[in-house]
């Protein structure tokens, strides 16, 4: 469903990307750790289609509408309302926003991310947990196979990021695939059935979770990438 072959990229002399290989089948989640600057966001970026490799290859089984992004950015608009914001990105993916589907996805959502009170509140005057969960439920919307979540607990307390790791258990249950970038080991070892390390763009250890705890992880990683 999704895969990446010698992916490499630079920027001017930066060479951010180097040689990244995987594949993901449904179901399955890679948590990727690395310290900052070591191309993790880059990587989302190429795998979703928003930055070209400058070699490799990349592919998502049904291309762009397939896929569900959380950047460091919301995507969201602070003039709209939580649930206007929902119609118009449904809007963008063919998902008609008056819809049975559309009415039965935002509904489920809301409630799940704890929105359903705020659907009507302006996302200017959210709060950052409360933008950081709509932006979530924005990513979800149109009901993508493949979800690519660079930092998504960021601003969220330990309630809702607990609300947000069953959230996307479930998504994975149904068969999602997520490739999900984080600095909490912890988090992203709960969620992951693949695990790599990344240093100067490179994958230096890569492999399934196993029967591994975060406490296994850290220890691995501390010994993969020094100084992290």
């Amino acid at each position: 469903m999704l895969w990446a072959e010698d992916l490499g990229h630079t920027y001017g002399a930066v060479r951010a990307l180097d040689g990244i290989s995987f594949s993901l089948t449904p179901g399955q989640t890679l948590a990727i750790f690395g310290p900052n600057g070591a191309g993790k966001t880059t990587l989302l970026k190429v795998l979703a289609g928003l930055l070209h490799p400058s070699r490799g290859r990349a592919h998502i089984e049904g291309g762009r509408h397939a896929i569900g992004w959380i950047g460091h950015q919301s995507q969201l608009y602070g003039h709209l309302t939580v649930i206007e914001n929902l119609r118009f990105w449904a809007s963008l993916y063919d998902v008609s926003p008056r819809g049975e589907l559309f009415v039965t996805r935002a509904t489920d959502l809301l409630e799940r991310l704890g929105l359903a009170a705020l659907e009507h509140r302006l996302v200017r005057v959210l709060s950052r947990g409360q933008l950081q969960r709509a932006a979530i439920a924005r990513a979800l919307i149109h009901d993508p196979r493949v979800l690519l979540l660079d930092e998504p607990f960021t601003g969220l307390d330990r309630v809702a990021a607990g609300e947000l790791r069953r959230l996307l258990a479930e998504e994975a249950a149904e068969g999602r695939v997520t490739v999900l970038v984080t600095h909490n080991v912890e988090e992203g070892v709960e969620l992951a059935t693949e695990i790599a390390f990344m240093r100067g763009g490179k994958f230096v250890q890569l492999g399934a979770r196993g029967d591994r705890d975060a406490a296994a992880v850290a220890e691995a990683y501390r010994e993969a990438v020094p100084g992290a």
